[in-house]
């Protein structure tokens, strides 16, 4: 066929940015949202964490530099030419449990995973134990990933042990030996033995497809930080690596082949698949000025921060979300966390779903089918360009501190990640980052899942954040109350007015309260009278009233004194903030959801 023998939508007249524009603003106009004057580009774009913005609408020019060829440096588009399509990713589970691990091992890999993630060491399985662990499996086909922390040397001592005894070659033995004292600095404070790194890979010298250090973003990540802030420190991390490997001797392409990075994936889905894209640019330009050209190899794992305790299903969607992200981003390792990984060790069905997750991206849905398959889109090369020009700030700015385990010292990292988790509990206490089943949809009724609490996790140094902690401690408090006194705090809605009028601020009420673990029993359609009586009746001491704006007109003033004489302390409106009426607070989209339900629960003495 012709270059001109088809053309796409070649039947309609071209359609320009500024037409957009018109019928964009046209629509928002009608709801009084777009001054005339106002660029519609700029009322509905949005920021991420770094500051970057996130536009409307993308077109062609909306210009990014060339991302390359798969296989080729800059490997944006992905470290090896066929992408994914032979065999997919490597899925890899994560285990750390030392009674249990051996035969959820088993089952996972006869189910579809390929490699193991081992937590050793205090944190997980003993070392002494991971013979045990791997008994029964066949470690030329299943590679293992250690990670130890600071008993990295003895744990990978340990695993090539087993190796050995399990005859398998050294030409063979593949995985990872997860050495990462930077990382484990950054967990706890401690000083990194960077010398054990040098001598550990010089053990391991003889071992050609064996990777032997880990260089872990998840701790940046873990406390709040931003995708950029992540990815900055974990090639900063990268660096610091390579330095004490050549200054050992080793050349700069061999060094960094002994390398694996771990990042987090979230439910953001394009800014999973910027942030693995542009971190394998990143780390080519780190490769580019140390004179080798070798792909960074990525570890991609469902971030443990989005997990929620309350409502844990919805943990299933956000990993799926994430392992999507992931797989299009072109990691070579993706770990699906289990549902549960948040309450305590996992159990057998939540490990079934965290690996069918993975198996229904690759089998199902075909995923690695296509090689890189967000490349072209305007919006993802852009946001990709954009991300890995503030990580490389970002990276920048830590080597002129020293590097990153200065940076770590100094504290200059953690007051970054620190304004960064400021900033981010600010829109999650005001629900711009909504949080469902927590923030958003909350069920006071659900049945707590309840699991055998796991092995304390390294601590210490960087603090360790999941988004939904603050909404959780409230609905705990609630619980608390519920079980100290049979029943749980409670806000009483004065809905005025036939259910038409009251059923949308009613409904965004109950559903923010709520979120503090507390009970919302309505008036039903009633007026200002028998809303009080209905007040008075059913035990609350707060009430909010719920109408449209011209019952409140007519009617707020009447009620408000009303529901104050049945014997309310506390009364709010839901609605926009207003001189007119004499409450002692408002709710409404945008308030601090998190601040009013502390405030609630103080005033009803929930104890913390």
């Amino acid at each position: 066929m012709t270059s001109d023998g088809l053309v796409l939508a070649g039947e309609h007249p071209a359609a320009t940015r500024e037409q957009w524009r018109e019928l964009v603003a046209g629509v928002l106009r009608k709801s009084g949202a777009v001054p005339d004057d106002q660029a519609v580009e700029a009322l509905l774009a949005s920021r991420t964490y770094d500051g970057i913005e996130i536009a409307p609408l993308y077109t062609a020019d909306d210009a990014a530099p060339g991302a390359g060829l798969p296989g080729l440096p800059p490997y944006t588009r992905g470290a090896r030419p066929d992408g994914h399509v032979r065999g997919g990713w490597d899925v890899r589970q994560r285990h750390a449990d030392p009674a249990t691990t051996g035969a959820a091992v088993l089952a996972d890999l006869e189910n579809g995973v390929t490699s193991l993630w081992l937590v050793a060491g205090a944190s997980g399985i003993p070392v002494g134990r991971i013979a045990d662990v791997l008994a029964d499996v066949h470690l030329d086909l299943a590679p293992v990933t250690l990670d130890a922390g600071a008993e990295f040397a003895d744990a990978a001592a340990e695993l090539l042990r087993v190796h050995a005894e399990k005859g398998v070659p050294a030409a063979e033995t593949r995985g990872s030996l997860g050495a990462d004292p930077i990382g484990h600095q950054a967990r706890t404070a401690a000083d990194p033995d960077l010398a054990a790194v040098a001598a550990l890979a010089a053990d391991a010298a003889e071992y050609p497809n064996l990777r032997v250090i880990t260089v872990d973003g998840l701790p940046y990540h873990d406390a709040g930080g931003s995708d950029a802030q992540e990815l900055g420190a974990a090639v900063a991390a990268g660096v610091a690596y390579l330095r004490v490997l050549t200054d050992a001797g080793l050349d700069a392409a061999h060094a960094a082949r002994l390398l694996e990075f771990r990042f987090a994936a979230t439910a953001d889905q394009f800014l999973t698949i910027a942030k693995l894209r542009a971190a394998r640019r990143l780390w080519a330009r780190v490769a580019e000025v140390s004179g080798f050209a070798v792909p960074q190899r990525q570890h991609a794992v469902t971030a443990t921060a989005m997990l929620s305790r309350r409502d844990p299903w919805v943990n299933m969607l956000r990993a799926t979300l994430g392992c999507f992200g992931a797989g299009v981003g072109g990691a070579d390792a993706v770990t699906v966390l289990p549902f549960d990984a948040a309450i305590g060790l996992p159990d057998a069905f939540a490990r079934r779903i965290a690996r069918n997750t993975q198996s229904v991206l690759l089998e199902e849905s075909r995923l690695a089918g296509v090689i890189d398959p967000a490349g072209g889109s305007w919006y993802v090369e852009r946001l990709t360009d954009d991300l890995a020009r503030a990580a490389w700030a970002w990276f920048t700015e830590i080597e002129r501190a020293g590097g990153i385990v200065s940076a770590l010292r100094s504290g200059l990292v953690a007051d970054r990640l620190a304004a960064t988790w400021a900033a981010r509990q600010d829109n999650l206490a005001h629900r711009r980052d909504a949080l469902t089943g927590v923030s958003e949809f909350p069920n006071l009724a659900e049945k707590p899942v309840e699991r055998a609490p796991a092995p304390a996790a390294p601590s210490g140094g960087l603090p360790v954040h999941r988004y939904a902690e603050d909404f959780e401690d409230l609905r705990d408090r609630a619980d608390r109350a519920l079980a100290a006194t049979g029943a749980r705090p409670r806000v009483f809605l004065a809905t005025l007015g036939p259910v038409a009028a009251h059923t949308a601020r009613a409904t965004f009420a109950a559903n923010l309260f709520q979120a503090g673990g507390i009970e919302t029993p309505d008036a039903g359609a009633a007026d200002a009278a028998t809303a009080a009586e209905r007040f008075a009746a059913s035990g609350a001491r707060i009430a909010c009233l719920c109408a449209s704006d011209k019952i409140y007109a007519e009617h707020a003033a009447d009620a408000i004194a009303a529901l104050r004489a049945a014997g309310a302390s506390t009364v709010l409106l839901a609605g926009k903030p207003s001189d007119e009426y004499e409450v002692d607070g408002f709710v409404f989209t945008g308030c601090d959801a998190l601040g009013v339900l502390r405030r609630i629960h103080d005033d009803l003495g929930v104890s913390a």
